[in-house]
């Protein structure tokens, strides 16, 4: 890192070395899902729940070898479209002496209960019986207004169908600081891989790697940072408390492993963060 001071936090803020000034910074590319929205918080115990009724056992296999089984897949792979986790899933379930599985069948059991949680959630927004930001990352909102104000330009990348995120995006208010630059999986994401947009966005852009900045929750986005010369910052968001100002302990471990950066728990120390970054 810089000898230049940093600034003071007000949360849990851990920086590696690699977290260096980067004034050139033009282009800031959110995850969407865990990073941006909080309106699919909790999905991963379903996820779990799903894999869990249909995950063989194996004579002697404690719980905490479960978890770390299923950890493997639902955390490994996020970032990926969830049919990938689905696809992973149903080979280790046939591995372990289970019946052949349908991947397009337990995401869509999946997808099913995810879409409870999600419908009443935007309905509770829009008939006014929570406010929006209940539901975007804590902090977020003022780090999008200074990168607004700052003329730099904002991406969200999502791995969840586009019109779907589109759509949520609409419903926290977060879309207007995107303009057209919300991507998202198409309906069959097959062959759809993050790292392809963000190749897309630089090129059509005319920048470098070395003028991106990210934030995300899961390994995909911010090993595709690092891999194109952009700086990664791992949002360890909690699942459960919106604002806790806890990191996920799984995430935080994943996202260092994947190349990240810096690791926060949510935005609460972002625009000072951002700041020190693009200060000369």
């Amino acid at each position: 890192m810089s000898e230049r001071p940093l600034p003071s936090f007000t949360g849990t803020v851990e920086l590696r070395p690699s977290f260096t000034p980067r004034p050139q910074i033009t282009h800031v590319v959110f995850d969407f899902d865990g990073t941006l929205s909080w309106v699919r918080h909790g999905w991963p115990e379903l996820m779990f729940s799903v894999f869990r009724h249909h995950l063989p056992s194996v004579p002697g296999e404690s719980p905490e070898d479960i978890q770390a089984v299923l950890d493997a897949i639902v955390f490994g792979l996020n970032g990926r479209p969830s049919i990938v986790q689905m696809q992973r899933f149903a080979e280790v379930a046939h591995q372990r002496g289970g019946p052949a599985l349908d991947p397009a069948a337990l995401r869509e059991e999946f997808q099913d209960r995810l879409d409870v949680d999600i419908a009443e959630r935007l309905a509770a927004i829009r008939g006014g019986e929570a406010l929006p930001d209940a539901f975007v990352v804590h902090a977020a909102r003022p780090l999008l207004e200074q990168l607004r104000r700052d003329g730099l330009t904002l991406v969200i990348l999502s791995s969840t169908v586009e019109h779907r995120v589109k759509e949520e995006a609409e419903a926290l208010g977060v879309a207007e600081f995107f303009g057209r630059h919300i991507y998202g999986s198409p309906v069959n994401p097959a062959g759809f891989l993050k790292k392809d947009v963000f190749e897309r966005l630089l090129r059509e852009d005319g920048v470098s790697g070395e003028n991106l900045l990210s934030f995300g929750d899961g390994p995909v986005e911010i090993a595709a940072t690092k891999e194109l010369g952009g700086l990664a910052i791992a949002v360890c968001s909690d699942e459960h408390v919106n604002g806790s100002g806890v990191m996920d302990s799984f995430k935080r471990r994943q996202l260092f492993d994947s190349g990240a950066d810096a690791a926060i728990p949510d935005f609460r120390d972002a625009v000072a963060l951002v700041n020190w970054l693009r200060s000369q």
